[in-house]
């Protein structure tokens, strides 16, 4: 059987609507990430109220942080954002490979 507890970390962290559009802030941010204070305000709220779902995001894998001088850089971590993808669809095309061709196209996965 296959180990869940990260990949039930990660989506338990994804399952609250500000860290979810935080998250997709920083899936767009790409490599270059964004500090706190720039996601505060993409989202339209206070940074104090963003730091504790940063820090979940942060804890669940999906996201990491760098110091640079004074500022903290955020980035989503897209090697486990696959691993959760994979994941989510690992069995999909089991005897059905017509359901999944098109998101198994998407995400480079044979059926």
């Amino acid at each position: 059987m296959t180990d869940l507890t990260e990949t039930l970390k990660q989506l338990s962290a994804l399952s609250q609507e500000t860290r979810l559009l935080a998250f997709r802030a920083l899936m767009e941010a790409g490599q270059e990430g964004l500090q706190a204070g720039a996601i505060a305000e993409h989202l339209d709220l206070a940074p104090n109220k963003l730091s504790g779902h940063l820090t979940i995001l942060v804890n669940s894998g999906l996201v990491s942080v760098e110091r640079d001088g004074r500022r903290m850089i955020y980035r989503a971590e897209i090697d486990a954002v696959n691993r959760l993808l994979s994941m989510l669809v690992e069995n999909c095309c089991h005897g059905r490979p017509d359901v999944c061709t098109p998101l198994a196209e998407l995400r480079g996965v044979s059926c």
